[in-house]
């Protein structure tokens, strides 16, 4: 059964005034912006960590709303950082499904062990993440697949990076990925079962037509081409843009390719 949530453009039928739809836009180049200060400005990382994934959370968020209506945007927000929430906690209690691991206290205020921004995080990506695989499928199970398989993903370039910034630690002694030490296999298993969950949920949301999606359109090839380029060029990490890079695009390529040749 299908999830019935309004799907227009405002809880109440009115479309709002245009004026608003450079809301999105707005969050979407802060969150481009300081990540590329980020780079340049080490004393102010931890903060920065935390105003990119707020900018980036009110970027999905903000467009969510305005084309698919505050409802839409209220559940959407409900599963991705709830499911997120909830199983990043279990894992700092008892290590399943992720691991052993523990956060420092870098990232802000925390809920249940769990810093709210990390809840953010999960819902920031689940939106395009979830919008590309309606893109790229026409079921329900391809949405689910290709959705989680973005997702989860995502956590090849995201994890190396928070470890090696200290905003969380693993006790597993598990070599891991072939040229990404330190971080154990069931992480990325953990990372799976979460992500298929997430999209299991999300892809019983109201979809529509694919128009008007270009912050959540932007913000994945950010994430993706500038991971890959910032491990391979700055972070001195090759075999994470090499891991990130194949297996990340194997779906987003396809993605990418299928957004530019059938544009709306």
């Amino acid at each position: 059964m299908s999830i019935r949530v309004y799907q227009g453009p405002h809880s109440d039928g009115r479309r709002l005034p245009v004026s608003w739809q450079w809301l999105p836009w707005l969050f979407a180049g802060i969150t481009i912006g300081g990540q590329i200060i980020w780079l340049l400005a080490e004393p102010a990382r931890d903060f920065l960590t935390i105003a990119t994934v707020v900018s980036f959370f009110l970027a999905s968020v903000s467009h969510a709303w305005l084309t698919r209506g505050w409802a839409w945007a209220l559940c959407y927000v409900a599963i991705a950082g709830g499911i997120g929430g909830a199983m990043e906690a279990l894992g700092v209690a008892t290590g399943f499904p992720f691991g052993s691991y523990s956060y420092s206290d870098t990232l802000g205020p925390t809920l249940v062990g769990v810093p709210v921004v990390v809840m953010m995080a999960w819902a920031m990506m689940s939106y395009p993440a979830l919008l590309a695989a309606q893109r790229i499928s026409r079921t329900r199970a391809g949405v689910v697949v290709f959705g989680a398989w973005i997702l989860a993903a995502w956590d090849l370039f995201l994890d190396p990076q928070m470890v090696g910034e200290g905003h969380w630690t693993w006790a597993s002694p598990d070599p891991g990925l072939p040229g990404i030490p330190g971080i154990p296999l069931t992480n990325y298993v953990g990372w799976i079962i979460t992500a298929l969950i997430i999209m299991t949920l999300l892809s019983r949301l109201p979809t529509r037509k694919p128009t008007g999606d270009g912050v959540p359109t932007l913000m994945l090839a950010w994430v993706y081409f500038s991971n890959v380029l910032a491990n391979a060029v700055f972070f001195g990490r090759p075999w994470v843009a090499l891991w990130g890079g194949i297996i990340m695009g194997a779906v987003v390529i396809p993605w990418a390719w299928i957004s530019w040749t059938r544009r709306p």
